[in-house]
C-alpha cells in the first residue's frame, strides 16, 4: 500500500509524492501486541486471541514494537535490546528492515507480560518500572529485568510478582 503526500512547491501549488510500502509507524500508534501484554484484555480483546498472538509473534513484530516497548520501560534503546538478546549490529538491521524475528519477538513479549504483571501487582507503571529495574530480594538480589533474559527466570520474576500481589512476602 502506497501513501500520497500532499506538499506544496515553491510555487505555492500542491503537488503529490508517492511513498512506498516502508513507512515507519509513529510508536503513539504502535505497541498493539506489547500495549496488549501490558494492558491485558482491556486493551482490545477482539483484536488479540492466543491464536492472533501466535501468528503475530510467528511472522515476527514491527520494530514499533521493540519502541514502544523501551517507552514504557523507560530504558535506552541499547539496554532492552541486549535484554531482549540483539546485538547492536542486529539492532540496526531490524530497524532498516522494520521488523524482529520470530525468537526476538517472543523474547519482548516476554518482558512485555512481566511489565503487565508488575503493574498489576504493583498498582502503577511507575512502581512497575522501578521494581523492574531494582534488584529484588526475593530474586537472591538480582534486577527482575536481567532475571528475565531467559525463560526460567522470567517465571521466577512472574512467581515474584504472584507472591506480592497475593501478600505473600520472601
Amino acid at each position: 500500500m502506497s501513501v500520497a503526500l500532499t506538499t506544496r512547491k515553491s510555487s505555492g501549488t500542491p503537488s503529490r509524492r508517492r511513498l512506498g510500502k516502508k513507512r515507519r509507524v509513529p510508536v503513539s500508534q504502535a505497541g498493539g501486541v506489547v500495549n496488549f501484554c501490558i494492558a491485558g484484555s482491556k486493551a482490545r480483546p477482539d483484536r488479540f486471541s492466543s491464536e492472533t498472538l501466535i501468528q503475530e509473534l510467528e511472522k515476527g513484530l514491527p520494530f514499533a514494537e521493540l519502541e514502544a516497548l523501551r517507552d514504557t520501560l523507560g530504558i535506552s534503546m541499547e539496554l532492552l535490546a541486549r535484554r531482549v538478546g540483539i546485538s547492536r549490529p542486529t539492532l540496526h538491521r531490524r530497524k532498516g528492515l522494520g521488523r524482529l524475528t520470530s525468537d526476538e519477538s517472543d523474547r519482548l513479549v516476554r518482558f512485555a507480560r512481566l511489565m503487565g504483571m508488575a503493574v498489576h501487582a504493583l498498582g502503577s507503571a511507575d512502581h512497575a518500572r522501578e521494581w523492574l529495574a531494582a534488584p529484588q530480594y526475593g530474586l537472591g538480589g538480582a534486577i527482575p529485568l536481567d532475571y528475565a533474559r531467559t525463560e526460567i527466570g522470567a517465571r521466577e520474576v512472574e512467581d515474584l510478582l504472584g507472591r506480592i500481589e497475593h501478600g505473600v512476602y520472601s
